[in-house]
């Protein structure tokens, strides 16, 4: 009987240091390794002697994980509950290999924890195949989010962040400032110059028109087809006609050709400006509305141009125009 025992045991520890899972064995009263596998020389580099105490795993982590971890087991293990841990462990070559410790509680008759036995893993291949899954869900998320020709904010992103903007408004009482802006006589352009230029012309567009909006807060996007649109928080009348203005101006500097244009030689664009402190009777939908027109008025008075009004700024309603140069 002794020696099937003896010979049961050689099998089972043939076969567990012949698997890549490292077994290991801790006793609970002298928080000592009894047992760890050879495999952990060929995984983290460290000889197996060195494995003494639990204060040899525990210093052999990442230390930004060291005291969640630890913590965690330690309490897992005194509850008597069986339990798994994820954390990046220190190779003797100074590098860090995630580890999955998967951890047994054996309990004395009288409930008392005698030992904890495991096995750890290699999971590092794992962990960059999930880390490589969440940066392209994230990426996935920002293309979800992006117009996909100009590379400024789409539809669906401007109507979530003028969400927020309004009731961050609404609440603080502060103005609210919208720009659209056309590009005056686009079909004519695409169908002078052909769609490929065209579609290049509303990159170079999109791409001036981010530098006009440089705080962290602003926001460009693509309204629809040849349209942009800024979201400039806590920006009054006069300031938003001032980034307007720019817009224009740097839409002209840029010295676009654009031969069919009733305007001018060059590309230009008309804009409507709106500013509005928001009260609660008041609607978003609306005062993207009452933009769309200001937009209107300046196509119709002669484009290259910027109209502007504002709403609910001590009760008093402004509008202006302003000409180019």
């Amino acid at each position: 009987m002794k020696d099937e025992v003896e010979t049961n045991n050689a099998v089972y520890k043939t076969l567990l240091e012949s698997t890549k899972a490292i077994p290991w064995k801790i006793d609970w009263k002298t928080m000592t390794f009894t047992y760890i596998g050879p495999q952990i020389e060929t995984l983290l580099g460290w000889s197996r002697s060195s494995w003494v105490s639990v204060n040899d795993w525990a210093e052999r982590m990442h230390p930004e994980d060291r005291e969640k971890v630890v913590a965690f087991c330690v309490a897992q293990s005194q509850a008597g509950t069986d339990h798994e841990a994820d954390y990046r462990a220190l190779t003797a070559a100074g590098d860090y290999v995630w580890i999955r410790d998967v951890v047994h509680v054996i309990r004395h008759p009288d409930g008392e924890v005698e030992a904890l036995i495991g096995f750890m893993f290699d999971i590092s291949e794992r962990k960059k195949a999930e880390e490589e899954l969440i940066r392209l869900q994230k990426q996935l998320e920002e293309y979800s989010y992006k117009d996909g020709l100009t590379g400024v904010a789409n539809r669906r992103m401007f109507d979530s962040v003028l969400d927020v903007e309004w009731a961050n408004a609404r609440r603080t009482h502060q103005p609210l400032s919208l720009i659209l802006l056309d590009i005056d006589y686009f079909k004519q352009y695409n169908d002078h110059y052909g769609h490929i230029q065209g579609d290049d012309c509303l990159k170079s567009v999109g791409q001036l028109l981010t530098a006009a909006a440089s705080r962290p807060r602003d926001l460009i996007g693509r309204f629809g087809g040849e349209e942009f649109v800024l979201i400039l928080p806590e920006t009054d009348g006069a300031a938003a006609r001032q980034v307007a203005e720019h817009c224009r101006k740097l839409i002209h500097e840029q010295c676009i050709p654009h031969s069919n244009s009733d305007v001018a030689s060059l590309l230009t664009i008309s804009l409507g400006v709106g500013t509005i402190i928001p009260q609660q009777h008041d609607q978003p939908l609306a005062f993207i509305e009452a933009v769309d027109k200001l937009l209107y008025r300046a196509k119709q008075t002669g484009r290259n141009r910027v109209e502007a009004a504002q709403w609910g700024i001590e009760d008093a309603v402004e509008v202006r125009s302003t000409k180019p140069a």
